[in-house]
């Protein structure tokens, strides 16, 4: 399938580009599926492209010096990855794995630097984003600093509820919540040792799945204060 600029126009970063440079951005641009686990961005290598998710599940990972893989961020449809590309030749200093079979569009970061230039909302759009980056990834790694795993985990979903849409937020709705072995992944943790602390959330009516494209919580003050007393 081409890309069209009517599949450009799905991602909001791309929405304040007038049609005559999202066409030329279309012609540029390819459409590629992935397979669960394919490598999107490999870390500390410099790369030409910005990669845009249109359907799937992307996660950005790093490496623990003992070589453990730790989950980072999530990368859902209608955002995109491999930004920093605009900036240096540096390249991500983390990689970025499909997590289920994915539909992704390649822009070379050349053709965005260009249609940057003819758009003062995009480049706000970008330094919002990167702000919103830097703290999301200070606030994983603190996470990573509590010795109570039960505190890890609920710090995770209580981050991840603080990230919903108005509607999903307002109803304490985690929507497409990650598998316990991606919270393992995000957290340092083993699958089992996040089943057992969801295994106890669940008890005492804290969460409760809805089927596997929702988290319920039903106690957000129970939820936060886990998470706060932290290892105290």
């Amino acid at each position: 399938m081409p890309v069209t600029v009517e599949l450009l126009k799905r991602f909001p970063i791309l929405q304040s580009l007038p049609d005559h440079e999202l066409e030329q951005l279309a012609l540029q641009s390819s459409l590629k599926n992935v397979s669960r686990r394919a490598v999107i961005v490999s870390g500390g290598t410099a790369s030409d492209y910005l990669c845009f998710l249109f359907d799937g599940r992307l996660q950005g990972v790093d490496f623990t010096l003992d070589g453990r893989e730790v989950g980072l961020y999530f990368v859902e449809p209608g955002d995109f990855c491999g930004e920093l590309g605009l900036y240096d030749a540096q390249g991500q200093p983390e990689s970025v794995i499909a997590l289920a079979k994915s539909q992704i569009i390649l822009i070379p970061a050349a053709a965005v630097r260009v249609a940057i230039q003819s758009s003062q909302k995009m480049v706000e759009s970008l330094f919002v984003r990167m702000a919103s980056r830097v703290r999301q990834l200070s606030a994983q790694r603190a996470l990573l600093g509590l010795s109570s795993t039960v505190a890890r985990v609920c710090g995770q979903l209580w981050m991840m509820l603080e990230e919903q849409d108005k509607a999903n937020r307002k109803d304490g709705i985690i929507a497409y919540p990650p598998t316990h072995q991606e919270l393992g992944i995000m957290l340092n943790l083993s699958r089992e040792t996040v089943t057992r602390v969801f295994q106890t959330l669940q008890t005492q009516e804290i969460v409760k799945r809805d089927g596997t494209s929702r988290l319920l919580i039903l106690n957000e003050m129970a939820l936060r204060s886990l998470f706060e007393e932290g290892d105290g």
